[in-house]
């Protein structure tokens, strides 16, 4: 009993030192699972800077794109739990489990939750041609067009293409869903007018919102977006499509098993960071909302992630559009 109870405490203290020492001068890892210079890309590089300042250590991003960042989520499931790899995905976390019949790892078990980073707003966007000029209008043409309308997307499983799923099954219309490889040619045929519509991240529109090389129709948060290129622009809440909200949001993650002291000292510096007036104001500047509720802590943001997994599952279910 005696040596039971001395093994325990042994263990208790090697854990502590442990986290005293993390990351003890060694090189933290961010595994990006999409390719570099996208808005995930972006989210980590500025996160990764402001938690290097409350860790005292160097933290390097691995972009692991590919099969709609199941590969990079993977590599971090199977990467050895002592804290030093690291996961910055998005919305990702909770619509692959339903979109993918077959991973190779689970969202809910292979992962320690370390929180939440922020919320990143959606705008429903139309080509320069069309008619309609509010979401009044837009919902009459689209009535009167059934059939007609091309949604594009930037692939299956990207943001564009759950915004574009759940605001078909919003307005119970259906449309000719075009995906693309990536946001970028999206956008080109957009403005060039090949196809009607597409709803993704404030971080990809706002450029084009701006010049008025596209029609914006309304911003998927419940209250306005306030940025100047956004502020005038209502919510399609407020324009009848009432409580239709989507957000790209983007946690931080570990593999499971890395020790509870290390994740602790990992959260700590993860809250320090959504602080940093710095990191504030570059996610401000894509149109990120930092987080700063209760999400940002472990428990509260896997309970956030099941709670997507329960709103997607049906959405993409229903639309009968699978990943293999």
């Amino acid at each position: 009993m005696k040596k039971t109870i001395a093994l325990a405490a042994l263990a208790a203290v090697s854990l502590g030192a442990q986290a005293a020492d993390f990351p003890d001068g060694k090189t933290i890892t961010f595994v990006v699972p999409f390719a570099a210079g996208g808005p995930t890309d972006k989210v980590a590089r500025d996160l990764a800077e402001a938690m290097q300042k409350a860790l005292g250590a160097t933290i390097v991003v691995d972009n692991t794109a590919g099969a709609g960042s199941t590969i990079g989520n993977a590599k971090v499931a199977r990467a050895k739990n002592d804290g030093l790899t690291l996961l910055v995905t998005h919305v990702g976390m909770a619509t692959t489990p339903v979109l993918y019949r077959k991973l190779s790892y689970n969202y809910d078990t292979d992962f320690e939750y370390l929180g939440m980073i922020n919320d990143v707003p959606m705008t429903l966007i139309g080509k320069p041609q069309l008619e309609a000029n509010n979401f009044k209008e837009l919902q009459a043409w689209i009535a009167s067009n059934k059939g007609k309308v091309n949604l594009g997307n930037a692939g299956i499983g990207s943001a564009s293409h759950l915004c574009g799923l759940l605001f078909q099954s919003a307005l119970k219309a259906e449309m000719t869903t075009v995906p693309y490889k990536g946001t970028a040619p999206a956008i080109a045929d957009l403005m060039g007018g090949q196809i009607d519509l597409l709803c993704d991240q404030t971080t990809n529109t706002t450029g084009q919102i701006e010049a008025k090389k596209v029609k914006a129709y309304g911003v998927t948060t419940l209250k306005r977006v306030n940025t100047p290129a956004l502020k005038d622009i209502p919510t399609l809440d407020e324009q009848g499509l009432k409580n239709f909200q989507v957000t790209i949001w983007h946690g931080l993650y570990a593999p499971k098993g890395t020790p509870a002291p290390v994740l602790k000292k990992l959260n700590d510096a993860l809250k320090t960071a959504l602080k940093d007036p710095d990191f504030i104001r570059r996610e401000e500047a894509l149109g990120a909302v930092v987080v700063s509720d209760k999400r940002s802590d472990p428990a509260e943001h896997k309970k956030f992630v099941q709670a997507e997994v329960n709103r997607f599952g049906p959405v993409i279910k229903e639309a009968g559009v699978y990943a293999d």
